[in-house]
């Protein structure tokens, strides 16, 4: 009997080894569980924030495009009106130009008539200051 003994004391070491390992690696599993069920909730909760973030951002940059939008309209409309200044400025610089041209050749007529003078009976006199 004394092997029958042993078997059965063999048995029962083997058994409860066996059962020592099987908790071991509940426990191991558990804590892995554990840890990525809490990674998965974190994924999750991660997955919302940014979904949120996304549209808040499509949101801005609808507004951003709608304020550049609008300066740009401001920047083509003050460009036309320095355009327009630049073409007054040229206008005013070519009336200038034109006075001048008058203004000298009024002075020559004028200075050509002082030497020119007609007395009463219709003879030119040189010199004369009329």
């Amino acid at each position: 009997m004394a092997p029958q003994i042993q078997q059965a004391q063999q048995d029962q070491r083997t058994a409860e080894a066996r059962t020592a390992f099987t908790a071991s690696l509940s426990s191991i599993g558990s804590n892995l569980d554990g840890d990525l069920r809490s990674r998965a909730a974190n994924l999750h909760s991660n997955s919302a924030a940014l979904s949120k973030q996304e549209a808040d951002l499509a949101k801005e940059t609808a507004v951003l495009s709608k304020q550049t939008a609008q300066w740009q309209k401001i920047a083509d409309n003050s460009q036309e009106k320095l355009k327009e200044i630049g073409d007054v400025q040229n206008w005013a610089e070519m009336i200038e130009r034109d006075l001048l041209v008058i203004e000298e050749t009024l002075r020559m007529v004028d200075d050509n008539n002082v030497g020119q003078r007609e007395d009463a009976n219709g003879r030119t006199r040189p010199g004369a200051n009329g």
